[in-house]
């Protein structure tokens, strides 16, 4: 990897994100196909000011992670209609003039993470765990590919605002043992650190469903997948979905379809 004047640079936003593999996946395909473009870590507490530093700062594009996905809409110059739709930013394009438009990859990543495990989106009902950003897109994403969707979240009232925002149903996180689905889909931080020792629902419930869905990737074996497993449930790891919106991520910077195996072989290392 070069790093001169001509050098672009791209980063994750968030808080933290001294966890991420992103740097590794992207700087992986810069490099196998002899892009002069660098990735690095962009931490921010405040998504305003992280927008303003990619504008003054002359960065080419940059993911946006955990808490600013929701945060940085207000902020940008354009939101493409499915990422308005979403209500939630994942991935930042700078065209000309500095233009920032914010894009969401999240229901790609996941969606095409499920489909590449087997699970048939189109019959297929996900109890899915979370209300943030994340949850936001994966649910729009997992409905426009046919899915039911019953969203179970911690705080009721969020969780029962987005549900209505989706258009699907609401189950109490206290009552997901009573809820019939294929797929769990966990798009909370619970499994992420500090919280690396927890597992979203009770272990005793997982045995209800064939696929079990982690989007937390560090750790790579989560406590819910790790119990999921043991049960005899298909699980897929955060890593999958990681790839998939990463991918879309650079197709979008670029312009140039993305060395998949590459960026594969970068996170799973």
């Amino acid at each position: 990897m070069r790093i001169d004047g001509a050098t672009g640079v791209y980063g994750i936003i968030g808080w933290p994100v001294r966890h991420s593999r992103s740097p590794a996946m992207h700087n992986a395909a810069f490099a196998a196909l002899g892009l002069n473009k660098v990735y690095v870590p962009l931490p921010a507490r405040e998504a305003g000011a992280a927008v303003a530093a990619v504008r003054s700062l002359g960065i080419c594009g940059a993911s946006v992670t955990i808490p600013h996905k929701e945060g940085v809409v207000e902020y940008l110059d354009e939101v493409e209609p499915v990422a308005a739709k979403i209500g939630a930013v994942n991935t930042l394009v700078v065209e000309a003039e500095g233009r920032i438009v914010g894009h969401n990859t999240d229901w790609i990543g996941a969606n095409r993470a499920l489909a590449e495990a087997g699970v048939e989106l189109a019959t297929a009902t996900v109890l899915l765990l979370g209300a943030g950003g994340s949850a936001r897109a994966i649910g729009f994403g997992l409905l426009a590919a046919g899915a039911r969707v019953v969203l179970a979240n911690r705080s009721e009232d969020k969780g029962q605002r987005l549900a209505a925002e989706l258009g699907c149903d609401f189950v109490p996180l206290a009552e997901v043992d009573r809820c019939e689905a294929d797929v769990l889909l966990n798009a909370t931080a619970v499994g992420m650190a500090p919280l690396e020792r927890l597992s979203p629902v009770p272990e005793s419930v997982l045995g209800r469903f064939q696929t079990v869905f982690d989007i937390v990737y560090a750790p790579r074996q989560t406590r819910l997948l790790a119990a999921a497993a043991a049960r005899g449930c298909r699980c897929v790891e955060g890593l999958a979905m990681l790839l998939y919106q990463g991918v879309a991520q650079f197709e979008l910077w670029t312009g140039r379809p993305a060395p998949v195996e590459v960026m594969r072989e970068a996170i799973c290392s």
